[in-house]
């Protein structure tokens, strides 16, 4: 790797982290000696990059630096544009067309050296197929999610059951088939997902949940690392039996 290249990765750990960056974790993940980091943090400095900290503390990079919003790696490039493929062929019609305004934005701006990346990449995503269509605006979902509103539901389930159900959505998961709406439930007072294409109508209430969307999707993950840890839990125990 170029000095310059290093250096600028250097940036990018330290603008990524959300602790100080030791020098082991810089070298190891550049894959250099901990004395060179040493060397490119004191250039960086050097350089009036705002970097602060100490050998056996870590760096931080202060909040206020900002480099030009474009200066991508090759392997950045590389990741932006499989994301985008990936959206552009499952995501819902207004999150295709952004992904695929991103990638033409991409293009316009790197380098020319760089375009083949773009124009040609090595790496790809496989056509959606058999992808169920949503039946409530995913856009406005969007919209409630952010603004933290309640919205109320006719849903059918796995049986063909129909309920009405009145929701506080947290996020939306996008997947090969089929598209959900994870939210809180207030018919069963709990976290449920629902298929968007099982949703039967739709109306977006102006009622707010009376807590931050940020507090909700906390509780939500929380809620989710919990299950999953009980699903380990029960597959150890199994295991165990069985042995």
């Amino acid at each position: 790797m170029r000095r310059a290249d290093r250096l600028f990765q250097i940036i990018q750990i330290l603008r990524r982290a959300s602790r100080p960056a030791t020098a082991a974790d810089i070298a190891a993940e550049l894959e250099v000696s901990q004395r060179t980091v040493y060397r490119d943090i004191a250039d960086l400095i050097g350089q009036r990059v705002p970097v602060s900290g100490a050998a056996g503390f870590g760096y931080v990079l202060d909040e206020a630096f900002d480099m030009p919003p474009l200066m991508l790696t090759s392997d950045e490039i590389e990741a932006a544009i499989l994301g985008a493929q990936w959206v552009a062929g499952r995501g819902d019609p207004v999150l295709a067309a952004a992904a695929r305004d991103l990638i033409a934005k991409i293009a316009q701006v790197t380098p020319e050296r760089l375009r083949p990346f773009i124009a040609d990449p090595s790496i790809g995503t496989r056509p959606a197929w058999n992808l169920a269509p949503d039946a409530i605006d995913l856009t406005r979902v969007r919209a409630w999610i952010r603004s933290g509103r309640k919205i109320r539901i006719d849903y059918q389930d796995l049986k063909g059951e129909t309920t009405g159900r009145v929701i506080w959505p947290v996020i939306v998961g996008f997947f090969d088939r089929a598209r959900t709406l994870a939210a809180w439930c207030e018919l069963r007072q709990d976290f449920r997902s629902f298929r968007t294409d099982r949703v039967i109508a739709a109306e977006f209430l102006d009622e707010t949940y009376g807590c931050r969307p940020g507090e909700l999707r906390f509780r939500w993950k929380r809620h989710m690392d919990e299950r999953h840890a009980a699903r380990m839990a029960a597959l150890a125990a199994e295991a165990r039996e069985r042995g």
